[in-house]
């Protein structure tokens, strides 16, 4: 996917290797913030990230997304 960057804030405690919290955001576009439930559904809202929160995330590598957010994110931002 063409200048897609997928985020984990690295101090959200999570399972062990494990993240239930991710934002996405496509070249200029807007930030997304990708939440699994208990029920393993995944959630996405638009936020507002300060430019403080913004030095707190992460890249997220692509092998450590779940293949379900894969599969969601594929949808989101159809080319």
């Amino acid at each position: 996917m063409n200048r897609l960057r997928v985020y984990v804030d690295p101090f959200v405690t999570n399972a062990p290797g494990q993240h239930a919290v991710f934002y996405s955001r496509r070249a200029d576009g807007p930030y997304y913030c990708w939440l699994k439930d208990e029920s393993g559904h995944w959630h996405v809202s638009r936020v507002h990230l300060s430019e403080m929160a913004l030095r707190v995330l992460s890249m997220a590598r692509w092998k450590d997304v779940p293949v379900t957010l894969q599969t969601m994110l594929n949808e989101h931002y159809l080319e």
